[in-house]
Parts: structure tokens; C-alpha cells; sequence
């Protein structure tokens, strides 16, 4: 429009100098400068074609005195005007404007004047400006002069001009703010430079492109992150020029023109940064752009091309083979994929691309020769990571090729990922990520280059209580990968080889490190020394066993007493100093404390993890070597404990070690059989009483002094451990069961006793101690413990001297025990003042108090159940000792006494509990895995008190039925992060022995199908005929049935797979589970429930279970039949959308009639019933009436029910006609596919009547998301409920498991679903049958859509656009809209439910009247994908691939079928593989997606376009 503005003006004057002084008269607004600038610009047009014959000789001179008397002049104002102020000049987006305008304006001016006088002016007084360095307003204005005369220099004649130019441009751009901050005047400047000034510079090559270059590379080091992003602005606008041309090769003259910035390590070090460091998507965007660039121009040219570092012979940073073509280019866009695809954030776009990151890896192994390797190693420990990408990225290291690709550094930085993996919280990752690193590490270190004490520093970073356990397949591996390399490791000078039989460096390296290790310290500061750090000792007690077991694998089948004698050998100086502990009482204590952490550490190591230790050669031959030091030992722990050698704060982490030595020595004799006078049984008793006797001493009124109160303390953790082995292993009970001193002593201890700091004199000594005593809050509270700990063990030992309340006892002999209000009360005292992972034993007390005082001292127990929760509430992010607590928790608070006391009074407890009850349910939501230890312990704690006590075992459950009715319908829906975890922590479990972690780390069982898992073993082992039993699974199927009721009033409409879908699902599971254990008087109570549920609007996956259920009662109760019958007469509004529920019951008549002795009547009925539904209006039900009267007619035949003899002919040719339908219409298809349903063709309600249906088989055929499939594996492992072995009820016998999911699916049929029978053409009985909207269209289909629009009277169009993905009605209706108005042929969604909503119909108005509309559902769409193809359509998906074309160079068949993806995911990976051709838009921002509407309406809209240039073109 401007051009014929310009031309109507200029035909009004022949002299154009009088229209352009018009214009440079009056105010200077931006319309008037553009359209001076447009009128020049037509001026410059018709020069340009020679056309000049209007004033020609005087233009020269008009262009010269506009552009130096009203546009110079202009642009001075311009420039001296501040951008804010109180100047009252235009506002900054007006004044931009007049900018780019009076720049346009000026390089036509400087043309028409002739020669580059006047652009050079221009210049050089723009340039002075932009140097003198004024308001940045100012230098905006230079910038864009010196963009608009720029390109008029001439590139000799003003070379060292435009030299200047290019160099203040460079200085100018570089300056910006590469932070990503608020942009400002500077900003803009800076910006302009950049994007218009150096482009239009790079234009005119020569000297101005050669002084961006040398700008560029004299700027020193690559900017760091925050500064890299002008940089690379600058290289992206001129990447063209900066990088060669393809055809530049063939003149040699053009090539020496222009760098190659490919050559440049400062170009690639500034691209590095980009995509490593930079901060803000657009700078990493540029990275990615100048990369791919880089790549194409190489591949172009073909030629050889290598860049190396600044300095050094490191690795290249770029090369360029043609030889390697192929290889480079696909390794180079695999990269630039994988970098634009982790751009997404999205883990449904990252997951299709992550299987290339493996032939990455190994491709640059391959090249690199480990280089890349330790870079990327290194990378990765520099910063912290969440569970799953450090597990993956472990996975994919461990899966490089095997090759000696890393040394001591490498080793070194796995170390420090190795330290990276322990911050996350989910144990089972973290573990697994730490076997991989160490499969990382054998298969890529070079051993030549790494010592053994190399490895087996490394090997301390491990955890072995989460990865690295003795007897697991790791373990093996490793010693294996030792077994073949131990010779080659670099060996230390120091190690000795004497003694051992066929010396290898191994076993000589092991020798030695024991040598060393069991050296006397050099230095030991008297008695109070600290104990040494155990890091040592763990790292000795791993590396002997490390080498006994390699020494295994060689004698495997040759000597057995060759690995006896090399443990022998190892462990000779250890044995001989634990020999001489009770007999050399001048060995150094520093000595004596080290030989007894390697003896533990050798213990706890030796332990096989996952398998029996009954064959293991090693642990027997340890367990041997150490009972003969026994004695020795014990003697030396009887004399440290008791005879006040250990008197400073350091020495309590001394008797914690001699405790826990004694707890092994007790554990060991108990393995080999306890007997009376062995060296441990002849210290507990002197143990014992000196521990009573340093508690009984009183001081008589002084100040207790440090040494006679750690002590105490030492002396009451010893009657702890006593206590503990005691009530582990009965057989150290010393002396009869009667109340001793010692019993009589401990329960007259004042309880909650806060032992006194010492005197002020001894304070200093105890601020002085070491970092290991945290203070004397954290002693006494040990020692409180303690106390609780023996407490405990009194009260469950004398249990039965509990009175049920206070007064009972005028004079206890045991008051702690026969005074259980003071103690509970002191209980409660004690959860005060303990700390959190301190008060385990109290709660254990608490479960023995509070069964036999919740009668008479309610309000007490009830105050305990509250303290107790406030702990576990505040511990539920502690995830070391929240567990343990929440053990002993449950434990207490749901003893099977304690419910059964509290539900028989009903008073504040019962309900105080049930409040406990849901607070767990809800925490559970949060913290996965809290419900689960409750229904366990309940569970099973009900199952024992079933085995004792026969009929009312069960009475007190009842009580609490509302346990298990949660439990049957608990399960969360997470959110895709949390899925994300659950998934992985699946994955890792499924892999089994193969990764170490599993067989390490015990299976908690938190998972949530496990608290459903636990409720469905319990209601297995229910007895029906027991009537405690009974009468529970009556109650609790009562509460199901009114719980599926309360969800459906709830939401009338809920989609597949909600929450809501998933609640009643499992109610109808569980209902299932218990049915065999009803009885006809029960069910008489709620048959009617169960009817109704069948008239409800249901999911298919319920409808089949409440299917299911009906034909189970009706097969082991035909009494109920008439009630059945009755189904079929309720009004037709309950009926059309429920009738084909009890139709499918109907198919299943055979089961049903199994055990009715006379079948007539039976038949005769249904038959009478089905015939009728036959010629309902409804499509969907005549097709499921035709399945059951096929059904039942074959049963009449074999009944030979006379009466319908008259109808044979009739029913028989009907069904045939059905059968033998010609052509492969709709009609034919569902009658086929609904005949192959697995309901109708597999299943058996009977045979199939098993867990495996139940919980796997039918969730998974009926199109349930994978969440809500439990495998029959989880019943298998889940031991804690266990079934009897002649439990035969987990698998399903028949072809059922092997079916796999069709795109038949049962749903509810609404009013809208029946066809109307209008079609002239279909007047026959058969094809009455066809308008079946729920399946795939059928072939001929497409004719259906022409002919109905064809009565409309518009064009029709062969786009099929396909929305089954799309979820939101607003895009739904919005498609439909835009489909209607550009003329597709169809629109398919997922359910043509979604026409019913506001939402849809606000954004069509009323298009979907106008509009084809199919259902197609998501797993139908293969199918249907494929039976276009067939019809000759091209499937074209809207998604971003590795090679989708740009939508502006796709030409579109006619023929073409578009399908849209979801909002969120977009196409699955398994339909991307069904698309011809995937189609991207163009785009030129950040933000990487458009709304699926508007890129659906986008593509329609080429579509029509580019049809009607066809047709236009076919008609002329």
C-alpha cells in the first residue's frame, strides 16, 4: 500500500523536489518521516530501473538537501534528548521509530546522491558521537546511521573507515549485560550494535569483517558465563560470514577474504561456554545454532579441518574428517538432539532420545582415548544431583565398552560422584547408583596406572550396607576383577611377601596393610586418649576378605586349606594381640581399641548378604579364629568395665565399643550352641553385680566427681546390653525367674534420675573432650535410656505381676513393675526430656503398661497415645529413626489387647485411636509406606489372636473394620514426579540380583500396593464358617458397598483413571475377594446394592467386575434369579445406559444355570427378554442382545426347549445373516470384534476366579493405567501374611493372562448414542446394526461424512483431523470449530462426551452439528491410523522430531490425515512410529510450543490453502 502512496503522490508533481521539501515541512512525527522515508525509497526504485525521467538531474541535489537540511538535523535532535526527563520530546517507542525511519530515509538519501561523499559524512560525524561516549540515546541514533549508510562505503576506498566503524560496533555490542538483567538505554544500544549496525558491516567484508574478527580474538580468555551471552550474539549474526562457504573452495582468491572460525579455539571455547555455563535459554540456543552451522559448513566442504587448544597437545576442540562423514555427522546430531531435547525439561520428550546417549558415549571413547571420559566424570561431580539422573548417568557409564580408558585422576573424581550419590534420600537409588560407579570403575580403569591402596580407597567410599555386601554379585565381580588383575596393579615399594604361599600383590599388599595396621601408635597420650577413628579398621577388615575370597576362586577345586591358611596368615598378628588382652594389662590402649574395631568390622563384613552362610568357608573359619580369643577378650571388657579404669567422657565411646565386642561374642556362642560355663557366661554374672554395686554407691553428700559418674553411666549401659542378649538369647538368663537383687535394684532406681554435672573443677577437663562427647545433656540422656532399656526387660519378664491398678499392691517388691501408674506416668515424663532417637525402650515399656491400666486409668493411656503421635508427627522427616519408632508406635497403640479393651468400654481411647487411625491414612498420602506398617502389624496380630483364640477372634476387628476397608481402597494418584520415582525404585527391584542394592538393602515394602496386598491375604484367610469371621466380612462388605455409593453421588461424571474411578475399582476387588464367604441371608441384604450398582454409570473396568459378581451369586445362588429378571423391567431412562451390563451377564447363562437342575424355565425367560432388546433403538444395545441371544439360543438347542421350535427358522437365519454379513462394513467389524472380546470369548467367572484376574489380568484388559495393575509376584514376596502352601487361588488356569488389551471397550451408553434411522439407504435388517460410534470407523465411512455434506450443501475437503489425544474441551471445541470452517472431511476425539461440555460448546457455537464427529480412543488409535493408510490417506503428525520437515516446504496430499498430540506429551513414541511424516511450524522465539488448537488451526489452514491454489490452478 505504501508503494501506490508514493506512486499517487509522485504523479501529482513532475519536480520532485517540491514534494520533498513539502514534506520535510512542519513537526517531524514518525508518519511524516516514514512516509518521507517511502517516498525516497520509490524514488530510488524507478532510479534503479533507469526510470529517472521526473527531475532526474536534480534528484542528486534533493537527496543531498533533505538529508543534510531536515534529516541530519533531525537525528542531532534526536540524539540530544534524553530518553526519560522531564524533556517533553516524544516517548521512546515513538522516537524509535522516527529513528529506523530517518536511518532508512538517510542510506536512500546517500544512494540517490551518487558516489559515497555524502555516506561517508554521515559516517564519520556518527562515529564521532558513538566515541564520545554521551547519553545513551545518543549513541542509539549514531548506531542506526551508521546501520543505514554503512552498506553505501565503499570497501577499499573507505576501508580504514569502516575499519573504525566495525571496531566501535564490536566494543559496543561486547559491552552489554550478558546477566539476563532489566534491558536499559545502554541496553538497547549495545543490542542495535549487534543486531543491525554489524550485520549490515558484515555485508561489506574486507577490512570491516577482519576487525570484527581480530575484535573478537584479541579479547582475551572466554568471558565466564554471565558475560558470554553478547559474545555469541555477535558470532550468530555473522556466523555466515564468519564461517566459509561451500562453494568458496573453488576461488582461492574468495577464501582468503574471510575467516574460518571453525580454526579459532577461542570461537569454540565461547561456543563451549554457551552450551555448558550460560544461564538464560536464548544464549545456549545461539551455542546450539553456531554448532550446527559449524557442522553443515564442514560437511559441505568436505576438506579437512582440526582445531586444537590454546597450548598444549590436549585434545582437539573441533575436527573434521571427510573419511569419518557419516560417523561425525550423525554423533554431531545426536548431540545437538540431546541438547535441544534436555532443553524441554520434560521427561516425555527426553525419554525417546536417551538411547543415544550410549552410542554417543562410546563414540567419543572411541576417538577421545578416555579424555572425554574424565572431563565428563569430572562434570558430573561438581554438582549435586537428584536420585534418577545420577543413577542413569551411573547406568550409562557402567555400560561404556570395557577399555582402559581412566587412571588415578579419574578414579579420583569417581570417588567424588561416589560422594555425590549420598545426599539423596531414596536408599535403594542411591545404592544402586554406587554398584554402577563401581562397575564404572572396573570396567574403564587402567590398573596399571592404580595401586591397590588406590582401590581400596576408592572401595571405602561405598556403602556396604547399601552396595558393596559380601556374597552379592557385585562382590563377586569385584573379587573376580581382582583375581584377573592382580599382578598388574602398580606395585608399592614397601610391600613384603614373606609367608605367604605362591605370593601374588595382592595377597602381599593385604599382609602388609594387617602389619601396619596393628603397629602400636607412635604417640598416645596417657589413658584419656581418644579412641581412634573406625575408617581404618573397616577399610583392613574389607580388603582381607576381599583377598581370602579371591583366593577362594583359585583354590575352588584344588586345596580347601589353602584359604584357611592364608586368613590364618592375614589375621596372625591380630589373633596373637586379642590373645594376650586379659593377661597383658601394659598393652596401649590405643592398640587394644584398634584390634577390637578390626575384630568387629571383620564380623559384620563377613556377613553374606542374600544367601545361607551354612556353606561359607570363610565366616566359619573367622567364627573360629575368634571363640578362641574369647576368653582373653572377655576377661579384658570384665576388667575395663569394672574395676574404674574408664573415668573420662572419651571412655564412654570406649564402652560402647567393649558392649558391642561382648554383644558379638554372646551372638557367636549362641550360633554354635550355648552352654553353661563358657568364657562369656562366666563374665555376665560378675558384670552383672559390679555394674549393681557402682549404682548402688552413694557419695553421702559430695559432689560427684567425672570419674564416678561416667561410672554409672557405664555401668547401667552394661546391665542394658545384658538385658538386651538376655531377652534375645534366654539361655544367658542367669539364676530362676524369681525377683533378685539385681531385678530388685534396677526397678527401685529412681526413674528419669538426671545424673549431676561434676564439680566445677573437673568442667574444663570435660570441655576440653573431643567432638565424640556432645555434651552431658547427650550422657544422661544415654543413661536414661539405658535405664528404660533394663525397665523394659523387667516389665516383660514379670508381666504378670502387673496389677490393673495402683492400689493392688500395699508393699512391692518390685516397685518400678507392681506401680504401673508412676511408671506409665514417668513414661510420659521421659518422652519429654529424651531425645527423639532415644525413646525406643519407652515406647516398648508403654506397650506393657498400657493393655492392663486402660481400664482404670483411661485418661492416662489416652495422654500417652498423644505425646507418643506428637513424636512420630515431628519425626516424619527424619528418615534414620522415623521408622523404627513408627514400629514401636503402632506396636503399643494397636495392641491387639489395647483395641480389644478400648472397643469394649467405648469411651475416650476407642476413639483417640480412630483419630490416631486416619491421621496415619492421611500422613500415609505424604509419606509413603506409614499405612503399611500399620495394616501389617493389625493384620497380623489378628491373624494370631484367629489361630488361639477360635470364635471371637475376630469380635475385636470388627471394631475396627474401617482399617481394612482403607486399606482395600488405598492408593494415591502421584504426581509425575513421584510416579517418576516409583517407577525407577520398580525398575532397579525388577532387575533383582543383578544389582547388588537389591540383594543389600532389605525391600521395606512401602510401596502402596503393598497395604492393599496385606488386606487381601488377610480376608484370604478368613473361615466362613467361623462366626467371628463372618460376621467381620459382612460388616466390612456393608461399609464397601456404602462406600461405592458415597463416591458415586459424589461426581456423577468422573473421567478413566481418576481418583475416583480407582476407589471404586478396588471396592469391587475387594468385594470380589471376600464373596465366597457370604451366605444366602446376607446377600438377601444386599443384592438390591449390588443391582443397583449395576445402574450406575460406570467405567468399563467396574462394569466387568460388578458383572463378574452378579454372575457368581447367581451361579451359587439361583434363588436370586427373579430378582434378576426384575433388572430388566425398571424405567427405560435407567435402562439405556445400564442395560448392557445385565445383557453381559446374560452371555455368561451357561455358568449362571450350571447347578439349576431344570434349565427350561431359565431359558425360557432370558430368551423372551433378550428377543426384546433386540430391536431397541440403541445400536450398542442390539449388539450386546445379539451376543446373549446367540448365547442362549445355542443352549435352547441343546435343552431342546420345545416351545421355541416355532422360531428356529427365524432366529437361526437372523444370527446367520448377522455372521455372514457381506462387505466389510461397520456393522461387521463390531459384531466380529465384540465377539472376540475377552469378556465374552476367554473369560470364565468361575475358572478365571483367582488374584491374578483380579488384581493383574482384568485391570490390565480393560485399559486401567499401569499404577492400579498389581502383578502376582507382589502377593508371592509380600511374607509377612503368609497363606498356606496348598494355596491355590493366585493364578488364573486358562488362555486369559495371555490376551492382550483390544480396542473394544464396555462403556455407558448415552441418549445421544443411538443412531437415528433416517438414511434412506439403510433400510435392512443387518444394517440396522452398523451405527456403532464406539469402535474405529469403518471403511466406507468416509462416504458417510460426503453424503451428509453433501445434503448440507457445502464443499467437502479429504483432511481427517484426528484429537483422540486431546484432553481439554476448550481445544476440542475450538478444533471443531476451525475443522467446520475450513471444510475437513472429520474430527475425531476421544469420546464424543466431551460434546456436552460448556466449555466445548462455548468455543464451537454449535460447529459439531455441522461436523463429522468420531469416536476413536486412545488405544484404538493404531488401528485406525493403519486402516487410513490403507485408503491411500498420509498420516502427518504436528511434533517436533529429528527430522520432521518445515511446514513451509511440506506439500500436503490430498488425502491427509493430521493427528494432533496431547497438551502435555504430545505423540506417544509408539504412534510417532505409525506417521509417514511429522510437521513442524517454524519458529522464531524462545518459547518452544504453540498451543495444540492454534498449531492444529495453523495446519488446517495450509491445508485448505494449498488445496485451493490446486484447484485454482486445475480450473484456468
Amino acid at each position: 500500500m505504501e508503494w501506490v502512496l508514493a506512486e499517487a503522490l509522485l504523479s501529482q508533481s513532475r519536480d520532485p523536489r517540491v514534494l520533498l521539501g513539502a514534506l520535510c515541512r512542519g513537526e517531524a512525527s514518525a508518519e511524516r518521516v516514514e512516509t518521507l522515508c517511502f517516498l525516497l525509497q520509490r524514488l530510488e526504485d524507478e532510479e534503479a530501473r533507469g526510470g529517472g525521467g521526473r527531475g532526474a538531474g536534480a534528484l542528486p541535489e534533493a537527496a543531498r538537501e533533505v538529508a543534510a537540511g531536515y534529516l541530519v538535523p533531525l537525528l542531532r535532535g534526536l540524539r540530544g534528548r534524553p530518553a526519560g526527563g522531564s524533556d517533553p520530546g516524544p516517548p521512546a517507542r515513538h522516537r524509535r521509530r522516527v529513528l529506523r525511519a530517518a536511518g532508512a530515509a538517510l542510506r536512500s538519501c546517500a544512494r540517490l546522491a551518487g558516489g559515497s561523499q555524502l555516506a561517508a559524512a554521515l559516517a564519520e560525524e556518527a562515529l564521532r558521537d558513538l566515541l564520545a561516549g554521551g547519553p545513551a540515546p545518543g549513541a542509539e541514533a549514531a548506531v542506526e546511521v551508521l546501520a543505514a549508510v554503512g552498506p553505501c562505503l565503499r570497501p577499499r576506498e573507505d576501508g580504514p573507515l569502516l575499519e573504525r566503524v566495525a571496531q566501535a560496533a564490536l566494543a559496543l555490542a561486547l559491552a552489554a549485560d550478558g546477566d539476563g538483567g532489566e534491558a536499559g538505554p545502554a541496553e538497547d544500544a549495545a543490542a542495535l550494535a549487534a543486531g543491525r549496525l554489524l550485520p549490515a558491516l558484515g555485508q561489506c567484508g574486507g577490512a570491516a569483517l577482519r576487525a570484527v574478527w581480530d575484535g573478537l580474538g584479541a579479547a582475551g580468555a572466554p568471558p565466564g558465563p554471565g558475560r558470554v551471552g553478547p559474545r555469541l550474539l555477535v558470532l550468530s549474526v555473522l556466523a555466515e560470514r564468519l564461517l566459509p562457504e561451500p562453494g568458496a573452495d573453488r576461488d582461492p582468491r574468495t577464501r582468503e577474504e574471510g575467516p574460518d572460525a571453525r580454526r579459532c579455539w577461542r570461537f569454540w571455547r565461547t561456543v563451549q561456554a554457551g552450551l555448558a555455563q550460560a544461564q538464560d535459554a536464548l544464549t545456549r540456543k545461539r551455542a546450539r545454532y553456531l554448532l550446527q552451522r559449524a557442522v553443515e559448513v564442514s560437511a559441505e566442504l568436505g576438506a579437512r579441518c582440526a582445531c586444537g587448544p590454546q597450548e598444549g597437545n590436549g585434545p582437539s576442540l573441533f575436527w573434521w574428517s571427510e573419511k569419518k562423514k557419516d560417523e561425525l555427522l550423525k554423533f554431531w546430531e545426536n548431540y545437538i538432539l540431546i541438547m535441544e531435547t534436555l532443553e524441554g525439561n520434560q521427561i516425555h520428550v527426553i525419554k525417546p532420545v536417551l538411547p543415544k546417549l550410549n552410542s554417543l558415549f562410546e563414540y567419543a571413547v572411541s576417538e577421545e582415548n578416555g579424555s572425554f571420559l574424565l572431563k565428563c566424570i569430572q562434570k558430573m561431580s561438581s554438582r549435586h544431583w537428584c536420585a534418577i539422573p545420577i543413577l542413569f548417568l551411573s547406568k550409562a557409564l557402567a555400560n561404556v565398552p570395557r577399555c582402559k580408558a581412566l587412571g588415578i585422576e579419574a578414579l579420583l573424581a569417581l570417588r567424588d560422584v561416589l560422594q555425590c550419590t549420598m545426599i539423596t534420600h531414596q536408599i535403594l537409588l542411591r545404592g544402586a547408583a554406587q554398584c554402577y560407579l563401581l562397575q564404572t570403575a572396573m570396567n574403564l580403569v587402567d590398573v596399571e596406572k592404580v595401586s591397590l591402596s588406590d582401590i581400596s580407597t576408592f572401595l571405602m567410599c561405598l556403602r556396604q550396607e547399601e552396595s558393596l555386601g559380601r556374597g552379592t554379585s557385585l562382590w563377586t565381580e569385584l573379587c573376580d576383577w581382582l583375581r584377573v588383575n592382580e599382578n598388574c596393579f602398580r606395585r608399592a615399594s614397601d610391600c613384603s611377601c614373606v609367608g605367604l604361599p605362591e605370593t601374588s600383590s595382592l595377597n602381599a599388599y593385604v599382609k602388609n596393610l594387617v602389619q601396619e595396621y596393628m603397629k602400636s601408635p607412635a604417640l598416645e597420650t596417657g589413658e584419656n586418649c581418644f579412641m581412634p577413628d573406625w575408617f581404618e579398621a573397616k577399610l583392613v577388615a574389607m580388603m582381607v576378605l576381599l583377598a581370602v575370597d579371591v583366593e577362594g576362586m583359585k583354590s575352588q577345586y584344588s586345596e580347601k586349606r589353602r584359604t584357611q591358611n592364608v586368613l590364618r596368615i592375614f589375621l596372625d598378628p591380630l589373633l596373637e594381640s586379642l590373645m594376650k588382652l586379659g593377661t597383658n594389662a601394659y598393652m596401649p590402649l590405643l592398640k587394644t581399641d584398634r584390634c577390637l574395631q578390626l575384630l568387629v568390622k571383620l564380623l559384620h563384613t563377613c556377613m553374606l548378604k542374600g544367601s545361607s552362610t551354612q556353606d561359607d568357608e570363610v565366616s566359619t573359619l573367622l567364627q573360629n579364629f575368634v571363640m578362641s580369643t574369647a576368653e582373653s577378650i572377655s576377661e579384658f571388657i570384665l576388667r575395663r568395665l569394672t574395676m574404674n579404669e574408664l573415668s573420662s567422657v572419651s571412655d564412654l565411646d570406649r564402652c560402647h565399643l567393649y558392649l558391642t565386642v561382648l554383644t558379638e561374642l554372646i551372638n557367636l556362642h549362641s550360633k554354635v550352641g550355648w552352654k553353661r560355663g563358657n568364657p562369656i557366661w562366666r563374665v555376665i554374672s560378675p558384670l552383672k553385680n559390679a555394674s549393681i554395686r557402682h549404682l548402688q554407691e552413694m557419695d553421702h553428700g559430695q559432689e560427684p566427681t567425672l570419674g564416678t559418674q561416667v561410672q554409672r553411666v557405664i555401668s547401667m549401659a552394661a546391665l542394658a546390653t545384658v538385658c538386651e542378649a538376655t531377652d534375645r538369647t534366654p539361655e544367658v538368663q542367669l539364676g530362676s525367674l524369681e525377683a533378685g537383687p539385681t531385678e530388685r535394684c534396677l526397678s527401685a532406681l529412681p526413674l528419669n534420675h538426671t545424673l549431676q554435672k561434676p564439680h566445677a573443677e573437673e568442667e574444663s577437663s570435660l570441655c576440653e573432650e573431643s567432638s565424640s562427647s556432645q555434651g552431658w545433656g547427650k550422657i544422661v540422656a544415654q543413661y536414661l535410656h539405658d535405664q528404660w532399656v533394663c525397665l523394659s526387660f523387667l516389665l516383660k519378664k514379670y508381666h504378670t505381676l502387673i496389677p490393673t491398678s495402683e492400689g493392688e499392691v500395699l508393699e512391692p517388691i518390685l516397685p518400678a513393675v507392681q506401680m504401673p501408674v508412676r511408671t506409665l506416668q514417668a513414661a510420659l515424663e521421659a518422652l519429654t526430656v529424651l531425645p527423639s532417637d532415644q525413646v525406643l525402650p519407652v515406647f516398648h515399656c508403654m506397650k506393657i503398661l498400657v493393655p492392663k491400666l486402660l481400664t482404670s486409668s483411661e485418661s492416662l493411656c489416652v495422654e500417652s497415645f498423644d505425646m507418643a503421635w506428637k513424636i512420630i508427627s515431628a519425626l516424619s522427616n527424619t528418615q534414620l529413626i522415623f521408622w523404627s519408632n513408627l514400629k514401636a508406635f503402632v506396636q503399643f497403640v494397636f495392641d491387639t489387647k489395647v483395641l480389644t479393651t478400648a472397643a469394649k468400654i467405648k469411651g475416650q481411647a476407642y476413639f483417640k485411636i480412630k483419630e490416631i487411625m486416619y491421621k496415619i491414612i492421611e500422613m500415609s498420602a505424604i509419606k509413603t509406606g506409614v499405612f503399611n506398617t500399620l495394616i501389617s502389624y493389625c493384620c497380623k496380630s489378628w491373624i494370631v489372636s484367629a489361630s488361639n483364640v477360635s470364635q471371637v477372634s475376630l469380635s475385636t476387628a470388627k471394631n475396627y473394620s474401617e482399617l481394612v476397608l482403607e486399606a482395600c481402597i488405598f492408593g494415591t494418584v502421584f504426581r509425575r514426579d513421584q510416579r517418576l520415582i516409583q517407577d525407577v525404585q520398580t525398575y532397579i527391584e525388577n532387575l533383582g540380583h543383578d544389582c547388588a542394592a537389591n540383594t543389600v538393602i532389605e525391600n521395606t515394602k512401602r510401596e502402596d500396593h503393598y497395604v492393599r496386598i496385606c488386606a487381601v491375604k488377610f480376608l484370604c484367610l478368613l473361615d466362613g464358617s467361623n462366626m467371628s469371621h463372618k460376621l467381620f466380612v459382612e460388616d466390612l462388605a456393608i461399609k464397601l458397598l456404602d462406600k461405592d455409593e458415597l463416591v458415586s453421588k459424589s461426581r456423577t461424571r468422573y473421567y478413566v483413571n481418576s481418583q475416583q474411578h480407582r476407589v471404586k475399582n478396588r471396592i469391587w476387588q475387594a468385594l470380589l475377594v471376600i464373596f465366597p464367604r457370604f451366605d444366602q441371608n446376607f446377600l438377601n441384604r444386599i443384592i438390591d446394592k449390588i443391582f443397583h450398582a449395576g445402574f450406575i454409570n460406570n467405567q468399563a473396568s467396574i462394569k466387568y467386575f460388578i458383572e463378574w459378581i452378579i454372575i457368581l451369586i447367581l451361579h451359587k445362588f439361583p434363588q436370586f434369579l427373579s430378582k434378576f429378571w426384575d433388572c430388566f423391567s425398571y424405567g427405560e431412562e435407567n435402562l439405556k445406559t445400564s442395560i448392557c451390563t445385565f445383557l453381559s451377564v446374560l452371555s455368561h447363562l451357561d455358568i449362571i444355570t450350571q447347578n439349576v437342575p431344570e434349565k427350561k424355565p431359565i431359558l425360557k425367560q432370558a430368551f423372551i427378554i433378550v428377543l426384546q432388546w433386540c430391536f431397541s433403538h440403541n445400536f450398542s444395545i442390539r449388539l450386546y442382545a445379539l451376543v446373549a441371544l446367540k448365547k442362549i439360543w445355542s443352549m435352547c438347542k441343546t435343552w431342546h426347549v420345545e416351545e421355541f421350535d416355532a422360531l428356529t427358522s427365524v432366529i437361526e437365519s437372523s444370527l446367520s445373516q448377522v455372521e455372514n454379513m457381506p462387505g466389510a462394513g461397520n456393522a461387521k467389524k463390531n459384531w466380529q470384534r465384540i465377539q472376540e472380546h475377552f469378556f465374552f470369548e476367554t473369560f470364565h467367572p468361575l475358572k478365571d476366579y483367582c488374584l491374578e484376574t483380579i488384581f493383574y489380568i482384568l485391570p490390565r484388559l480393560s485399559g486401567l493405567v499401569e499404577d492400579e495393575w498389581i502383578a502376582i509376584g507382589k502377593f508371592t514376596r509380600f511374607t509377612d501374611i503368609p497363606l498356606d502352601s496348598g494355596f491355590q487361588w493366585y493364578l488364573s488356569p486358562t488362555q486369559l493372562c495371555e490376551r492382550k488389551p483390544g480396542d473394544w471397550a464396555q462403556q455407558d451408553i448415552g441418549s445421544n448414542s443411538g443412531e437415528a434411522d433416517d438414511q434412506s439407504e439403510w433400510t435392512d435388517v443387518q444394517k440396522k446394526i452398523i451405527p456403532w460410534k464406539n469402535n474405529v470407523p469403518d471403511l466406507d465411512l468416509e462416504l458417510v461424512f460426503q453424503d451428509r455434506v453433501a445434503k448440507l450443501g457445502k464443499s467437502i475437503s479429504r483432511l481427517i483431523v484426528v484429537a483422540s489425544l486431546i484432553d481439554k474441551p476448550t481445544n476440542l471445541g475450538g478444533l471443531c470449530r476451525t475443522c467446520e470452517v475450513f471444510g475437513a472431511s472429520a474430527l475425531t476425539v476421544g469420546s464424543l462426551q466431551c460434546t456436552r461440555d460448556k466449555q466445548f460448546q462455548c468455543l464451537s457455537v454449535s460447529a459439531e452439528q455441522w461436523l463429522p464427529l468420531v469416536e476413536v480412543r486412545p488405544p484404538q488409535l493404531i488401528d485406525f491410523l493403519q486402516q487410513k493408510k490403507a485408503e491411500g490417506y498420509t498420516v502427518i503428525g504436528v511434533e517436533q522430531t529429528a527430522r520432521s520437515v518445515d511446514l513451509t516446504q511440506y506439500s500436503f496430499p490430498e488425502r491427509s490425515l493430521l493427528l494432533l498430540g496431547n497438551e502435555r506429551e504430545g505423540i506417544p513414541a509408539n504412534l510417532i512410529q505409525q506417521l509417514d511424516v511429522c510437521v513442524e511450524i517454524p519458529q522464531q522465539g524462545i518459547i518452544r510450543s504453540l498451543n495444540v488448537h492454534v498449531s492444529g488451526a495453523l495446519l488446517i489452514w495450509e491445508y485448505t490453502r494449498q488445496q485451493l491454489l490446486k484447484h485454482g490452478d486445475t480450473e484456468s
